[in-house]
């Protein structure tokens, strides 16, 4: 069973019911819509069509819309793309008509007042980087130090302690307030430097609002991420932006960082950027970005993530199937025992938490531990809101955990949670009558039989939000 989950981002090469359905089929937990490029109108139309796949084929597929943020936009380039040769001399200018090899229009007005000679610019994910030399009346002089193919109309990443834009932006908050009447699951805040950015969308808590999931891409955001771990639902490791300000040796060691601190609290990370960037134009990755996605699942993020390659890759379907098998292989090797240790280490860490975090950290790591020794099928964890089910799940144990909620919202939202399978459970008044459910349920797996064991964990207590009271029962 395949522990760590895959986000899978919608465009033209995907955005058909059948290519969504196969998608799906082929190990697609969570769609994202990138609402960077085209209208809402048809951010929206893409949003209902992945939901009206997801029905057909039956399974809860989470939707994470990522809100475009204060990015700013190059002109487009000639159909087809150009490419960029090392050593190549090129000119920004500000515009919005049309780029060329030569001439780069952007769309941000202060980009000659605001970027500094020495600075490094890049197109995209990060794959074309440029050294600014010098400046020239209104146009920025530059040189090419990593080229490769562009087209479209790719973001520039300009470094962040510059830009004076902030999030979110008005379009943000336009498009976040479509989505939310929608019923999207997740909502990604590109961008953000501080917790303040987050509690300025004004959502509700999960489930009754989206889940906020904070695009860890700029020194800022770095330097605040405790403060942004206490305003997210989940985090995305977006490892594109994040290497324009930082030198590309520290993004392995901040990778691992960031993963750590926010699984030790219960935030499901995504890495993301270039995972098998390959597969836009090929059917197979490299071995390098094959060691990429293992040694992401290693660290211990929650998801991975696929951009260009189901966006507008050759074979979307085919990405996801090889991200799957990948993942999968890689989830059979991972060292549970050493990754409780330390998680339990950064917890220590942190000082004193509150009676209710103290409670669910006792519990979780207990349901984890006891499931080991009594040789547990699986951890039946009862939650309404999913907070219990993201608690065990940082533990990461060796066996499955489903996850049973009323609240469909929640349900979708744990299709980002390492290791869970969600289920939609009853509206019951009785905590007994929700673990009859549980266990009816359980007996119903193909790798479940009668006589085995499963940690049943949930919380009873109403004075505070906890996971209270664990239990070892057996399948009739």
């Amino acid at each position: 069973m395949r522990r760590t989950k895959i986000v899978a981002t919608i465009g033209p090469a995907s955005d058909d019911p059948a290519t969504l359905r196969s998608m799906i089929n082929a190990g697609m937990d969570v769609a994202r819509i990138g609402l960077a490029h085209g209208t809402l109108e048809e951010h929206l139309a893409k949003y209902k069509r992945i939901r009206e796949a997801a029905a057909d084929v039956g399974v809860p597929v989470g939707i994470l819309a990522d809100l475009p943020g204060p990015k700013v936009r190059c002109a487009p380039f000639p159909d087809g793309g150009v490419v960029f040769e090392d050593g190549a001399a090129v000119t920004f200018v500000t515009g919005d008509k049309s780029s060329s090899l030569e001439a780069i229009s952007t769309d941000y007005d202060h980009l000659v007042d605001d970027v500094e000679v020495g600075d490094q610019l890049a197109l995209g994910d990060g794959n074309i980087s440029f050294l600014v030399e010098s400046k020239t009346g209104d146009k920025l002089n530059a040189r090419v130090i990593r080229g490769s193919r562009v087209q479209g109309r790719p973001g520039l990443q300009v470094p962040s302690d510059r830009l004076r834009i902030t999030t979110p932006t008005a379009e943000d908050l336009r498009f976040a307030d479509a989505f939310i009447e929608a019923d999207v699951d997740m909502l990604a805040v590109s961008f953000v430097r501080s917790g303040h950015d987050l509690r300025s969308l004004g959502t509700e808590p999960s489930p009754r609002g989206p889940m906020l999931v904070a695009k860890i891409e700029t020194r800022a955001a770095v330097e605040n991420l405790e403060g942004i771990i206490s305003a997210s639902g989940a985090v995305m490791v977006a490892r594109g932006d994040l290497g324009v300000d930082y030198p590309i040796s520290e993004l392995p060691h901040l990778q691992k960082h960031i993963i750590q601190r926010c699984i030790a609290r219960g935030l499901p990370v995504i890495t993301a950027t270039q995972m098998l960037e390959s597969m836009v134009y090929s059917p197979t990755p490299t071995r390098a970005e094959a060691s990429d996605v293992a040694n992401a699942v290693f660290d211990g993020t929650s998801s991975v993530m696929l951009s260009g390659e189901t966006a507008i890759g050759v074979d979307p379907v085919n990405s996801v199937a090889t991200m799957a098998e990948i993942a999968a292989r890689t989830d059979i090797e991972f060292p549970h025992d050493d990754w409780v240790q330390g998680v339990s280490a950064v917890r220590e860490s942190e000082g004193s938490i509150d009676a209710g975090a103290l409670t669910t950290d006792s519990i979780t790591m207990a349901a984890q531990r006891v499931a080991t020794q009594v040789s547990a099928k699986a951890i039946l964890c009862l939650s309404r809101t999913g907070y219990t089910v993201r608690s065990v799940s940082r533990f990461r144990p060796a066996v499955p955990i489903i996850a049973f909620s009323p609240d469909d919202r929640a349900v979708r939202q744990l299709s980002l949670s390492w290791g869970t399978s969600a289920v939609r459970s009853e509206e019951r008044s009785a905590s007994r009558e929700m673990i009859n459910d549980a266990l009816d349920y359980a007996r119903t797996l193909s790798w479940m039989h009668a006589g085995d064991r499963v940690v049943v964990i949930s919380g009873n207590s109403t004075a505070t939000r906890a996971t209270d009271t664990l239990r070892v029962m057996y399948l009739d």
